[in-house]
């Protein structure tokens, strides 16, 4: 398909998406349920998270995670580490079940490479969902500059599969995956930009539609498909409220067949905001707190994950997990969140 571009004017268009709370928006706070454990590198390390549920035991499912300082980690829900891989320097990550890869299915896990940060690149995986590890696949380049955002997108119609690799100037790069054959191959289908530093970005398989945060200006939303013509949208603005720059990680929260939250993380304030879907409209804030047995709250986080359905007895609605840029004196980890706790205290349908 032939690769075409859309250009993205000026931040002034989200001057005028109303998401925003009034002045003063309520903050209510979630107690972290449990943590992972840290990762290798110390200062500016782990990054972002990615969840595989697994349908036949949910609570065996497996975290997968950036040390955009030296590569990736799969932890278990207990916070434990399972494994461990150098992979370079990932950034963020994300992951799909039932892909055919090689002829056979499985869990291919995306990471957008940086290791060469004039030559974005992305890192493909098959997550051994027994094993608990990840198996190399390949690593292609996709376009040139900084490679920061990274996301997964499945069309329905057809069930092709999609990466969008987020520069980190704001150049959104969207490629077609084929792993079925002996070698994974990519192609670029469409490239558009944003203004300014993006990176945070999550995709909704059953809506076609792509969520893009563009860190000091706020939310984008476009349609995934790449024969779309349309531009971006605004969805939410940074306005110093609801929503405090840095906008960093995105995920989505879904229910039905297009309703459920967007959540993204206000690492100005150390807090997160969740927007309803589809329309937008503001759902409430949240920070993270320390919880039971000392686990402490978050603060500056990065990345984000949702995932629902039960996972066990304490995680009966699904779980949330977030980087924490602070966890001192360990080096920085991911904290884990009951779904259940951030709906009683947003008070969330």
């Amino acid at each position: 398909m032939r690769s075409r571009s859309l250009a993205v004017g000026l931040a002034t268009a989200l001057a005028a998406c109303a998401t925003a709370g009034p002045p003063g928006t309520p903050t209510a706070e979630v107690p972290a349920l449990r943590e992972t454990a840290a990762v290798a590198s110390a200062r500016d390390a782990a990054d972002d998270p990615a969840i595989w549920r697994n349908p036949a035991d949910p609570a065996a499912s497996l975290i997968v995670a950036t040390d955009k300082q030296a590569g990736l980690y799969v932890y278990g829900l207990d916070g434990k580490t399972r494994s461990e891989l150098d992979a370079g320097r990932v950034n963020n990550v994300d992951l799909r079940d039932g892909v055919d890869i090689a002829g056979a299915l499985g869990v291919l896990v995306a990471a957008s490479d940086r290791t060469d940060r004039a030559h974005g690149k992305i890192a493909l995986f098959r997550l051994d969902t027994d094993a608990a590890r990840l198996r190399p696949l390949g690593v292609l380049p996709v376009a040139d500059g900084e490679a920061y955002g990274m996301c997964l997108w499945r069309r329905a119609a057809d069930h092709a599969l999609f990466a969008f690799s987020v520069m980190k100037d704001g150049t959104v790069v969207q490629a077609r995956l084929d792993l079925a054959g002996p070698g994974p191959r990519l192609e670029v289908v469409r490239t558009f930009k944003l203004a300014t530093q993006s990176e945070g970005c999550a995709a909704d398989d059953r809506t076609g539609l792509l969520y893009v945060a563009e860190e000091d200006v706020g939310l984008w939303r476009i349609e995934a498909d790449p024969s779309s013509a349309g531009a971006p949208k605004p969805f939410a603005k940074v306005d110093g409220r609801s929503l405090v720059a840095d906008a960093e990680g995105v995920a989505l929260a879904p229910r039905g067949r297009s309703g459920g939250y967007l959540v993204v993380s206000s690492q100005g304030d150390s807090a997160y905001a969740l927007y309803r879907l589809p329309d937008g409209r503001f759902a409430g804030r949240f920070r993270i707190v320390a919880g039971p047995g000392g686990v402490d709250g978050t603060s500056d986080t990065d990345g984000v994950e949702v995932a629902l359905g039960a996972f066990g007895p304490d995680l009966p609605a699904g779980v949330l997990v977030v980087q924490d840029g602070d966890n001192a004196p360990d080096a920085q980890n991911f904290k884990l969140v009951s779904w259940s706790a951030v709906r009683r205290a947003l008070r969330l349908r």
